[in-house]
């Protein structure tokens, strides 16, 4: 009877465990001024079905446009896009029920901040507007400390329009984890610069690496192994391939995301690698409102699969589920968020007709519940 009664509960802890695995939260960030919005959302999210149900929402924050999740998954940091005024703000997480509390705030001394990443120490901000980085540090409560670094790029490009001055759009920790990358549209450049997370100023500039003229770096992806960036230009849809080694750079490839004699107005936009690396995805925005699907090739060069719309306006930011089932795609302007299956062998993507419906949804992220 003992035996019994052991073995059924631990069938029942198995289902429960195999339940669970089955379910991930979804962090989305959004912006708060253009329609109605709390700020952030937590949605549970079934990674065999593509349904997702509301958890939770923050209240009363402003334009959390990007946010980070902590590696322990129980702190969550946003950007707070202000004009002058613009903020980072810090999150205690309880991933199982999905809530966010409100810890602080700290002023990011700079316009615009528009991505955020963080490790155990610190916190660092991309400044679009501002053309700037910016390093806060950690509390042992997760909080943020006050500003610790900013540093400011200088320079411009060639559209006037797009590159009067420099605009940071994006930051990533090098795979190794001792260098931070940042993208500067306005200058056309990335620059390199070794981190020391427990210093004072973490940040120290080791090298820029220009790239195409006009074309405005804007995101990027590193390949599992850190061979291979990734990168993706907003201004002119170049998605370039680097072979990567200790900070240095080396293109081998270049493609595009713009379909071929299309000749209306696009800005490229988003860029994520599938969890077995077997396909690489970019997104259009503007009047091409296009997602593209590459083949990544054993010599890590790419080859186009498929191009599809993202069925809405402005994918400013997409997501692919942990297991790599579902791709959904945040739309800036249609105020939705569109849930595609995905084809593992091929990469091709369907519209699963499933939609979360909120205000100006501008970046997705899967964590564990």
């Amino acid at each position: 009877m003992k035996k019994s009664v052991l073995l059924g509960l631990l069938l029942l802890g198995s289902i429960s465990f195999q339940a669970q695995e089955k379910k991930f939260n979804l962090v989305i960030g959004t912006y708060t001024k253009s329609c109605e919005s709390k700020g952030i959302y937590v949605y549970d999210f079934d990674v065999e079905t593509g349904v997702s149900q509301f958890k939770s929402a923050t209240e009363n924050i402003i334009n959390p446009s990007f946010v980070t999740v902590s590696k322990k998954n129980d702190f969550v940091y946003s950007v707070n896009e202000d004009g002058p005024k613009s903020t980072v703000s810090a999150f205690s997480y309880d991933s199982k029920n999905g809530k966010l509390d409100f810890l602080n705030k700290q002023k990011i001394q700079n316009p615009g901040p528009c991505y955020i990443i963080n490790d155990d120490k610190n916190v660092i901000a991309a400044n679009y507007t501002g053309g700037s980085v910016a390093v806060f540090g950690k509390n042992k409560n997760g909080s943020l400390t006050e500003l610790k670094q900013l540093i400011t790029h200088s320079g411009k490009g060639i559209n006037p329009k797009r590159q009067e001055k420099s605009h940071v759009h994006s930051v990533q920790f090098s795979p190794d984890h001792k260098l931070v990358l940042a993208t500067d549209l306005g200058t056309d450049k990335l620059y390199v610069y070794q981190y020391d997370s427990k210093a004072a100023k973490p940040l120290a500039l080791k090298d820029s690496i220009s790239v195409k003229a006009g074309s405005g770096p804007r995101h990027f992806a590193f390949s599992k192994n850190g061979k291979k960036m990734y990168l993706l230009q907003e201004l002119d849809g170049t998605l370039s391939v680097f072979g990567y080694k200790k900070g240095k750079l080396e293109l081998v490839q270049e493609t595009s995301v713009v379909e071929e004699g299309f000749t209306q107005p696009f800005t490229a936009a988003d860029i994520h690698i599938s969890p077995d690396e077997k396909f690489l995805y970019a997104t259009n925005r503007k009047e091409a409102n296009t997602i593209s699907c590459f083949k990544i090739l054993k010599d890590g060069k790419l080859e186009l699969a498929s191009r599809i719309s993202t069925l809405g306006d402005g994918p400013r930011n997409f997501a692919i589920d942990p297991t790599g089932n579902f791709l959904l795609v945040g739309h800036q302007y249609t105020n939705n968020v569109v849930v595609f299956k995905r084809n593992i062998e091929t990469g091709a993507l369907t519209d699963t007709e499933k939609r979360i419906g909120l205000c100006s949804p501008v970046c997705l992220i899967f964590t564990k519940q």
